[in-house]
């Protein structure tokens, strides 16, 4: 059996941190969905400015609504919906046999609107209801700006994906959040259930320590973090405050791995996939780390309730000199920068690309 299915089995889902237009066209994706397990998608600015730059997939959408009079963010927006509601088509039967659970895919909200309360709930619902499509969730960056946004974002019934989280404190102030959302829902006398997945990333964590450290410490604090986050997420999951909004009909706010492409040369392919493998979780990951994982991936058992030896690991982590909550800080900014920086790209491209097709004129 496939780790993949193997995963899948476990109930984990597995999602795909990719799109574009020419892998919903060949078939790529539907492929992906019958033979990997694959039960949702997510994307990012990154992923659409790569998707752009490849090939001419997208030239007739450009041509046509640039035609239309869209250009800028308005032009990318619809392109990426387009995308997201055929691959959310493709999700729908998951969607509604898991009873909304699973089948999901994500849009971004800007980047640059990340330390901007207002104007994140105010483009996420935007999204919501330009996409109309009840499998998409609004992608919303947990920074501590972001974390109102999604509180208020819930309560008016977005399903949110948050993003850009690094650590169990930043995953714990967006479970507050969601949890005070829905708490304010069900006062208000509106349905509890409102779908959101929180998004923790691993990978960077490894990028940004490795040096500070000797060998044998390299490639584990990133599995620590999510190790010590699983077990809060479990906490939260049997605490009597989720019971009674479980009781009264709300969905959880499901943990998601994200970032989990291996960035060490020196490093199995599927060493995140492999070392977080647990329930009631979602993995998403990029194209190249799913086609390994579906070839030669092997599981390193479940991850442990109580987090295993993530402490210990931390510890001995944090005494080689890492300021751990310095760096989960800086990893959330630096992620929120880089995100700016490939929606700078990407709206740069798009312009070039009308440009050169002289769409704007066509």
């Amino acid at each position: 059996m496939k780790a993949t299915q193997q995963l899948h089995e476990l109930g984990q889902s597995l999602w795909l941190d990719n799109i574009t237009r020419t892998m919903l066209d060949d078939g790529t994706l539907a492929r992906y969905i019958a033979d990997f397990s694959v039960t949702g998608l997510t994307s990012n600015p990154s992923i659409f400015e790569a998707a752009m730059a490849e090939g001419d997939a997208y030239d007739d959408g450009i041509k046509a609504k640039s035609k239309a009079g869209l250009s800028g963010e308005a032009l990318f927006t619809e392109l990426a919906l387009e995308d997201l509601r055929r691959a959310a088509k493709l999700f729908k039967p998951v969607f509604d046999a898991t009873n909304q659970v699973d089948g999901w895919v994500s849009m971004e909200v800007s980047p640059l609107l990340a330390a901007d309360t207002a104007g994140s709930l105010e483009a996420a619902r935007q999204i919501h209801d330009q996409g109309n499509c009840p499998n998409l969730f609004v992608k919303i960056p947990g920074t501590p700006e972001g974390v109102p946004a999604i509180e208020e974002a819930i309560f008016a019934g977005i399903p949110i994906n948050v993003t850009l989280l690094f650590s169990r404190e930043q995953y714990l102030a967006v479970a507050e959040a969601y949890m005070r959302g829905i708490e304010r829902r069900i006062a208000a006398g509106l349905d509890p259930k409102v779908g959101s997945v929180a998004s923790v990333f691993v990978s960077r964590w490894d990028v940004a320590s490795n040096k500070q450290l000797p060998p044998e410490l390299h490639n584990k604090l990133g599995i620590a973090v999510i190790q010590q986050t699983y077990r809060a997420y479990r906490e939260l999951l049997a605490s009597p405050r989720w019971q009674k909004l479980a009781a009264a009909g709300a969905q959880p706010q499901r943990l998601l791995v994200a970032s989990t492409g291996t960035k060490d040369p020196n490093a199995s392919d599927t060493l995140y996939i492999s070392a977080l493998a647990a329930p009631d979780t979602i993995d998403t990951m990029p194209e190249k780390t799913l086609l390994a994982l579906a070839d030669h991936g092997q599981l390193n058992g479940v991850m442990p309730e109580d987090g295993g030896d993530a402490d210990a690991t931390v510890a001995k982590i944090a005494a080689a000199g890492v300021d751990i909550d310095a760096l989960a800080l800086k990893l959330q900014q630096d992620g929120a920068q880089a995100f700016v920086k490939s929606w700078h790209q990407l709206l740069g491209r798009l312009s070039d690309k009308v440009d050169s097709l002289g769409a704007a004129k066509a």
